[in-house]
């Protein structure tokens, strides 16, 4: 597997919602611009919260919600979230150049 890093991730996060099939149900992420970011989860949770790229990834942290850190990785069958601990935890499925979803901005 392939860590996505810098440059890669600053052109496919900022301004773009991410959609993510996690075993078969979607998540949506919104990166609202270098700072902001607004997810809906399949559960119909929605958080809005503070990110920041890294080297290698990105961390964030979800108002009234956990903070976490993650990478993007490349495999075969396309591209992961992996959290801190090396899991792969969803499959991108698709990339939206933005709200796509329509998000609420909190």
């Amino acid at each position: 597997m392939k860590i996505l890093e810098g440059d890669t991730l600053e052109a496919m996060m900022p301004g773009t919602t991410h959609r993510l099939d996690m075993g078969g149900v979607e998540a949506i992420i919104y990166y609202e611009d270098a700072t902001r970011a607004h997810m809906l989860l399949p559960d119909g949770k929605r958080y809005s919260g503070d990110w920041r790229l890294h080297d290698n990834g990105y961390s964030v942290d979800w108002t009234n919600g956990p903070s976490a850190r993650w990478k993007l990785g490349h495999t075969e069958d396309g591209i992961h979230y992996i959290d801190a601990e090396g899991t792969q935890r969803a499959r991108l499925t698709g990339i939206d150049y933005s709200n796509a979803a329509g998000l609420p901005k909190a």
